[in-house]
């Protein structure tokens, strides 16, 4: 009886010794997978970040306003009827004034003002008024109305908006 429990205990031993090696090379390879993966999906989120940034680059629509003298850069935003004046681009027509904090121009075709946002603010904003189907640049303040929607601001050369006259070229600005 003694001898059988002795077997049995190095029988044990041995089984533990086995199973405790095994335990340890098993959980070292799933350390290493785990740190492959850590490192694979740190590249990949690597790569969605820069593809997405590529991507907003790729979206961003700009827009220069020129009359030869004067000349403005507009950033439209993301939406149905900037998309709608962009791709109208390009674009030779004629400024007007209107009251006292617009300049104005009518685009060949109308604009798809759809999930557009109201426009507000004031100096600088690029907007569409939908009853006339004018584009209005402002100079100056103006009061909101419901007729009026946001296509974007100027990012460059706002101030000179109250000086537009006669002709003006619209054209798209390639990103850089």
């Amino acid at each position: 009886m003694k001898k059988i429990m002795i077997v049995l205990a190095i029988i044990i031993v041995i089984a533990s010794a086995v199973l405790f090696y095994f335990m340890l090379t098993h959980s070292n390879e799933k350390g290493e997978e785990t740190e492959n993966n850590e490192e694979l999906n740190t590249e990949l989120n690597k790569e969605e970040v820069n593809h997405t940034v590529e991507k907003e680059e790729e979206k961003s629509m700009k827009l220069s306003v020129s009359d030869g003298n004067n000349t403005i850069i507009f950033e439209l935003n993301d939406t149905p009827a900037a998309r709608s004046l962009f791709d109208q681009l390009p674009l030779e027509i004629e400024v007007q004034n209107f009251s006292s904090s617009e300049k104005i121009f009518y685009p060949p075709e109308r604009l798809d003002v759809s999930d557009t946002p109201r426009a507000s603010g004031g100096r600088g904003v690029l907007a569409y008024y939908t009853p006339w189907s004018d584009v209005v640049m402002f100079y100056d303040s103006f009061n909101e109305n419901n007729s009026l929607y946001e296509l974007g601001y100027a990012i460059e050369g706002e101030s000179k908006i109250e000086n537009l006259s006669g002709n003006l070229t619209i054209e798209k600005v390639e990103n850089e």
